[in-house]
């Protein structure tokens, strides 16, 4: 069994991922290829409602979600994460997990993130609502190496995605 690809979106609160996992979600649909998308949000509403925004459980929440990416790429299921997932650190360990790793640094200026906040994060996290906010007072390390680096700030939605496709097609068939 050919084993699944693990695309893994990282960037700033409000930066586009999980905008670009849909549509990667989408294009991955079209294909009739197997498909799950791992959402931040999503996933904090459910297998780590237990976690909050500290290091230690920040860690923990990227390690379960890289076990769980890991069994269904294993399983030959396609997974396409949106996680602010802020540390090298952890970003390295899922891909020393998931053999076919592709990691997609979603780049936006802060400004900008801040100007998409359509829930108030950033707001409350300079106004002390919110502690431990990544890129308010606690920080967000850019990859190092990252396969794509997409700019969401310059390019819009489609070309963003292009871009990815355009790797996936190249790189893994």
């Amino acid at each position: 069994m050919k084993k699944g690809i693990v695309i893994w979106l990282t960037g700033l609160p409000c930066s586009g991922k999980t905008t670009l996992s849909k549509e990667i979600e989408k294009y991955f649909q079209q294909k009739n290829l197997p498909i799950q998308r791992l959402d931040g949000d999503v996933v904090r509403e459910t297998i780590s409602k237990d976690l909050g925004f500290s290091k230690k459980d920040r860690d923990i929440n990227i390690e379960r979600l890289s076990y769980v990416a890991q069994m269904l790429s294993d399983n030959g299921v396609n997974v396409v994460s949106a996680f602010v997932s802020p540390y090298q650190k952890m970003r390295d360990f899922t891909r020393s997990l998931c053999e076919n790793f592709v990691e997609v640094y979603v780049k936006c200026d802060i400004e900008e993130c801040k100007k998409r906040d359509v829930k108030g994060m950033y707001a409350k996290a300079a106004k002390g609502q919110i502690k431990d906010f990544t890129g308010v007072d606690d920080p967000y390390e850019n990859p190092k190496n990252p396969e794509i680096v997409v700019s969401t700030e310059k390019e819009n939605i489609k070309e963003s995605v292009e871009k990815i496709i355009n790797y996936l097609e190249k790189n893994n068939g």
